[in-house]
């Protein structure tokens, strides 16, 4: 089955200690649960956080933070349960993306 994901994040709440260098860039372990069959009252259907290793979850009780959302809008070629059109987003200059980014 093919499904497509719409992805969105808050940068702002990214933690840059978990930022590595890799041969090719900068990268960020993420980890998200996508439900395709239920939607939240937003219509995601599911969320993205931070990877953790098998040591950060045994000794937290809680999950790391939610960074955003995601979601469905194809699946096998139709559109998901409640799909809505795409909103515009806001456009934003590079000057005040780097004062909002915290790295």
């Amino acid at each position: 089955m093919k499904v497509g994901i719409s992805v969105r994040i808050d940068v702002t709440k990214i933690d840059k200690s978990r930022l590595y260098k890799g041969a090719k860039g900068t990268y960020l372990d993420l980890t998200t649960f996508v439900d395709t069959d239920q939607q939240d009252q937003y219509e995601n259907n599911g969320f993205i956080s931070h990877s953790q290793s098998k040591e950060e979850r045994e000794a937290n009780a809680e999950r790391p933070p939610i960074l955003g959302n995601v979601k469905v809008f194809y699946t096998d070629g139709q559109q998901s349960v409640g799909q809505t059109s795409q909103t515009s987003s806001q456009v934003v200059s590079n000057e005040e993306l780097d004062e909002d980014i915290p790295f």
